[in-house]
Order: C-alpha cells, then structure tokens, then sequence
C-alpha cells in the first residue's frame, strides 16, 4: 500500500506544483451560500480554504444566510418574501438577518479555529477578520414593490480589505451593508461578492453553489449526454444568459451564472460555479486541469480566435522551427491555405504565438487536433491550453465524442491533460491509411 501511494503521489503532486506557484499571492474572492452551510458542509470548505491560503492564496469569503434567514422567520410565524429574485427585507426580516449574521460568524470562526492532531487544519493558524467594509444604499421601489431595508452596495472599503490581506489574515464578509447615516440593509451574497471581486481586481470569483454549474444544454435533463461545461468563454456566457428566463431562485441556470459574467466584463478574469455537494470541489477546481464546475472566461477575442487566410503567414513563420528539429510534420503553404478554417490561433499585438489545427473525422465522431504549438517566448504562460480548450469546444460543437493527436516528442503534456495512449489501430481508417510508420508517432486520445 505504501509502495503504491508513493507512484501515485508523487507524479499527482508535482503536477499540481505550477497551479500553486501560478496562483501564490493572487486573490479569491468566495462566495458561500448559506445551504452550503446547512448542509454540513462548513468545516470541509474551511479545511480546504486554509490550505489554499498556506499556499500563498489571499482569501476574501463573504457568506451567504438565505435557508438560515428563513428559518428565524419561520420561528417567529413570519412569511420570507421576494421579489425580482430579491428578498423583501421587513423590520423583522432585518432583525432575523442580524442574528443569523452573527450566529454565521462565530460558526465560521470556530471552523477555522479548529486545529486537532491529524487533521487537516493541524498547526493551521488562520486569522479571520471581519468589519464595516461595505457602504450600502437602498434598492427602493422596483417594479411597484418597496424593499424596505434591502440594499445594494454603493462602494467598497478596497484599501481596508488589502491591508488586512496584507496581514496574511482571511477577510470574512457578511452580507450586509451601512449607510452613510448609520442605517444597516440586507445585501446578496452574490451582489457583494461580486461587487467586491470587481473592486479588488480579483483574480478569481469562486461561489460555492447548489447547482454543479451550467450544463452544456442548460434546460435539458441532467445525465451523461448533458455534463457540466468546465469552460465558458465569456462571449459564449452573455449569449447563453440574453437566451435564459430572468432567474429568479438560486437554482435557476442564470442565477450565479448573471454575476459571473458582469465580474467578468469588468475585469475579473475567472468566475467559477461550484457545487458545495462535491467534497474538495474548491481544490478539484482550482488544482486540477479540468476543474469540476463552470468557470467563465474573460477571452479577449482578439488573443484567441479562429484563423483567417491573412494568418497563413503567421503561422508558416510560427511552425517552421518546429519542423527543422523534426517536431512537426511538414506543410507548405498551400496546405494551411486550404485547411485555415481548421486552424486556431493566438495573436498579441498582431503577432501569432500559437496555433492549432483540427481536422474531424464525423463518421468515427472523433477529430485530429494537429499542429498544437506555441511560441517559445511565450511558453509557460498558459496558451498551450487555452488552444487546447478552444479546440475541445469547437469539437463538442461539432457533436464529436473525442479528439486524439499524434505526438512524437510532446507525449507527457498530452497525458497530464487528460488524453490516453492507445495503439494505431484504434485511428478512424481514412487516417490510419495516412499514417507515417517511419515517425513511430504515438497515438493519444481524450474523451469529450
């Protein structure tokens, strides 16, 4: 048993490496909902967020008390109201949000507090700091309905928030706000992370949902033939949203999926849509290659695009070197001429750093992506896999079930993103009758 721990932990350990030494000193902004808390989850998200902060992670956690809320209400005989996917804060609905506020806090505290022998939070030493970072303003009369003391967040306190990161402590926000005057409203969640994200320039906007993110046909039954999609460019993500119902419960598709994308637009690169329901899903999501939920992207598309015939050049000058040393197969001109709409490439500043090319094979459902490659100025930085995610996405778009390659020197790359060796035979027969023995190219294949 130890044997096989130690050959599987050690490849898995160091595949993981550059996903911390990437995300060291970056800031999370998380959001958790309060089901997520009512549902037990509390002390295994908190183990996982002081091991992504050990790694260097700033960390901003704002908490959700919807179920928690609700339940104060239901004991004093009062009915929870909303409206417009918002909730109708009454006098007594803000007197339940404060005891549910301060009940949360001092759950989430002690859950951070913890420090047993063997267990994950062992010699831990985690600081949680709260306070009145948020400035909060009225939401009003919407739609002929009064909202009472429901609000809306009018401003940040982004300098405090930074100097208590810079203490190395987690900042912890509830979601209520303060106005000028003294007067306290009952925020969203969603609507303060989200706010707070954007503020703080985040890297990262994670909510810990629960829904497992946005399926690839939102609407359609759940199953295997409809599975979550890891990767939501964010052209693709306002598309889906302007096509959805207005969301009204947090398990509607464009609930969280809404304040994903305005992160996104204003500058966030990555919203992430987690399922609290998956044990480890923040660590499965942030340090593995495929992630469980949905992250929404912010791809400029001038970086990443499909080719045009005045990239031919681009590319020919992007490949040549690969071909001298043997790495790439060899191709004129004319060919990338013929085949440009097979190709993806990125471009900075009008100059291509990468390209890829995919060529279906649609009576076998499976497609050679071919010609992966990227500029060695720009190697290390993460185009290599946003080509391959383009790649996938312009397959499963095409209703393919996988895409292999033929690699002779590039084998370990492919692995470590989820392709699988297998033997010649298995390449659709009009690419078997092209196939090179002389190269002795291994065949790699990844499931869509």
């Amino acid at each position: 048993m130890s044997a096989i721990f130690n050959f599987t932990f050690v490849p898995w350990f160091r595949s993981v490496a550059p996903y911390i030494h990437k995300f060291r000193n970056q800031t999370f902004v998380i959001g958790l909902t309060g089901e997520g808390i009512a549902a037990g989850k509390l002390y295994s998200i908190a183990q996982d967020l002081a091991l992504i902060q050990a790694m260097g992670v700033r960390i901003v956690l704002v908490h959700g008390f919807r179920p928690q809320v609700n339940e104060q209400l239901a004991a004093k005989g009062h009915a929870a109201r909303y409206a417009h996917g918002m909730r109708i804060t009454d006098s007594v609905a803000l007197d339940c949000a404060q005891e549910a506020a301060g009940q949360l806090r001092y759950e989430i505290e002690a859950a951070f507090s913890q420090g047993l022998p063997n267990t994950p939070m062992a010699g831990a030493t985690v600081r949680v700091i709260s306070g009145n970072f948020l400035t909060a303003r009225p939401v009003g009369i919407v739609g002929g309905v009064d909202f009472q003391h429901s609000g809306l967040v009018r401003k940040v306190d982004v300098a405090g928030i930074q100097r208590t990161l810079d203490m190395g402590a987690l900042v912890l926000l509830s979601p209520f706000g303060f106005s000028p005057t003294g007067e306290a409203f009952n925020l969203g969640m969603e609507e303060v992370a989200t706010s707070v994200a954007i503020e703080l320039r985040a890297d990262k906007l994670i909510f810990l949902t629960e829904v497992p993110g946005i399926r690839m046909q939102p609407g359609a039954p759940d199953g295997e033939d409809n599975p979550i999609d890891t990767e939501l460019p964010l052209a693709d993500a306002q598309a889906l949203l302007a096509r959805l119902p207005s969301a009204q419960q947090p398990t509607d598709a464009g609930f969280y999926l809404q304040h994903c994308v305005k992160a996104c637009k204003a500058g966030v690169e990555r919203s992430h849509i987690l399922p609290f329901a998956v044990d480890g899903s923040l660590l499965l999501e942030v340090y593995v290659h495929d992630g469980i939920g949905t992250m929404v992207i912010d791809e400029k598309l001038e970086e990443l695009r499909e080719a045009s015939i005045d990239d031919v050049g681009g590319i020919l000058q992007l490949i040549e070197p690969f071909e001298k040393d043997g790495t790439l197969v060899k191709r004129d001109r004319t060919e990338i001429e013929r085949d440009i709409a097979t190709y993806t490439v990125i471009e900075h500043d009008g100059v291509i750093f990468g390209c890829a090319a995919l060529y279906p094979y649609p009576e076998a459902r499976t497609a050679e992506m071919a010609a992966l490659t990227v500029s060695p100025q720009s190697q290390g930085t993460g185009d290599g896999e946003k080509l391959l995610k383009r790649v996938e996405q312009r397959a499963r778009s095409m209703g393919l079930d996988s895409i292999f390659v033929l690699t002779t020197r590039t084998m370990h790359w492919f692995l470590k993103r989820g392709f699988q060796s297998v033997d010649r035979e298995w390449l659709p027969d009009a690419r078997k009758r092209k196939y090179n023995p002389d190269r002795r190219s291994q065949v790699l294949v990844k499931r869509l």
